[in-house]
């Protein structure tokens, strides 16, 4: 059973990372993987109750994190309908390169952990489409956001899924992992800008108006209030969670209620018509619910190989394999690269217990750092790269030549500072 289990898991795996190859979305791929596991476990199973009873158990922690990425992808969609990231992009005027690369690579890595590296990868993308007209400028400063969104994602308890997914599960707490990786995150961005400025020199052209570039407009009076509250109720989140000690979901979704009933009143007066596309129900339709699939999916294969024990032999192998946490880490964060890193950190949660390694442990910290960083070195490693690839099309092999060795060389400078700093301050 155990071996038909995880068999079914790697094939399932293999076809995701094919997604584009087979040309089958990787949610379908995921669902069909994460309920074939259960299938077989509980049809070998002697205890079926058992087995529900873990099911039920699984679902019960793996919800929160699909309630907490709904209510904040809903809050970042309706933020977008108002056309609130427009009061950060209208603001960039600079037509130096170098300048533009630290303008754009600062706000994308707080943005980032503000909202989260998807969200912003894709608005800071969609921007430098208005911003510069040179194909290949547009390609190397889109890589640039790549790592800026990662890096930036790491090291906030809602910038990336990965960190959300450890911050939910106990394993980090929100103001020590602000704290532990900003730092190395920050590293992990200042190296590639750094040598990046060897390189992207001169100035950019920008689209002119007769030759279709966007005119900027001036933010309606809804869209900067609906900017403030939503970045506020997001901010608000970790502070919830202190005060209250109830889960983060909980957090996000009375932030979302708030929210609801704050566009209730801006728009309450127009007809039905014109307040459509600024509702809440237009927010939820224009959310990515194929990836909160995606994440259901993989999360209950992930439980299934957990509850069969082949996560505890994983674990096993792993500590005599290369028996020191720093190595354990890094080559799950380069990894990442290559494979989704939801999947990676979920069994990784399930590898390694919180007896083992207990909350805000160096080992659960690092690991926050390396999958949210490693992702960078290869376009296909993080939702922020797929997203970018598909905006500018980046070519995989480009990006291999031109960004991943920049990536690479933040990934493992970041990872030396956090190293030090644990040695050091502890």
């Amino acid at each position: 059973m155990a071996i038909a289990i995880l068999l079914i898991f790697v094939l399932g795996y293999l076809s995701i990372a094919l997604e584009h190859t087979i040309r089958i979305n990787k949610a379908a791929t995921a669902l069909i993987t994460g309920v074939l596991c259960w299938t077989l476990y509980i049809v070998f199973a002697q205890d079926k109750e058992a087995v529900s009873e873990s099911l039920a158990h699984h679902l019960g922690e793996l919800s929160q994190i699909l309630f907490f990425l709904l209510g904040a992808m809903t809050i970042v969609e309706l933020i977008d309908a108002h056309d609130g990231f427009e009061l950060i992009t209208q603001r960039i005027h600079t037509v130096s390169k170098r300048k533009l690369t630290w303008t754009l690579a600062v706000i994308t890595f707080f943005m980032s952990a503000v909202l989260d590296n998807l969200t912003t990868a894709i608005v800071m993308v969609s921007l430098v489409k208005k911003l510069v007209t040179k194909p290949n400028d547009r390609l190397m400063l889109a890589g640039l956001i790549v790592i800026a969104a990662n890096a930036g994602g790491a090291w906030s308890p809602i910038g990336d899924v990965t960190t959300t997914m450890l911050w939910i599960g106990g394993q980090i707490t929100a103001g020590n992992i602000i704290v532990k990786l900003i730092l190395p995150s920050l590293v992990c961005l200042l190296v590639p800008l750094l040598f990046m400025q060897l390189v992207f020199r001169g100035q950019v052209r920008r689209p002119s108006e007769t030759a279709g570039g966007i005119v900027a407009r001036p933010v309606p009076r809804e869209g900067k209030i609906i900017f403030i509250a939503g970045v506020l109720i997001l901010l608000m989140v970790p502070v919830f969670k202190t005060v209250t000690h109830l889960p983060p979901f909980m957090g996000i979704l009375i932030g979302l209620g708030i929210l609801w009933v704050l566009t209730e009143i801006l728009h309450g007066e127009k007809d039905e018509a014109q307040r459509a596309t600024y509702t809440v129900a237009h927010a939820l339709r224009r959310i990515d619910t194929p990836s909160v699939l995606f994440f259901l999916g993989i999360l209950l294969a992930v439980a299934a190989l957990e509850s069969t024990g082949q996560l505890a032999l994983a674990s096993a192998w792993l500590n005599e394999t290369l028996g020191d946490l720093d190595l354990i880490a890094i080559s799950i964060g380069l990894l990442s690269a290559i494979v989704d890193n939801v999947p990676l950190v979920a069994a990784t949660q399930g590898m390694y217990s919180l007896e083992q390694y207990p909350t805000d442990h160096y080992f659960w910290e690092f690991l926050a750092y390396t999958t949210g960083t490693g992702g960078s070195v290869l376009i296909i490693g993080s939702a922020a790269g797929v997203a970018a690839m598909g905006i500018e099309k980046i070519n995989f092999i480009w990006y291999l030549k031109r960004i991943a060795w920049l990536a690479l060389l933040g990934y493992f400078a970041g990872a030396l500072v956090y190293i030090l700093q644990h040695r050091i301050f502890g």
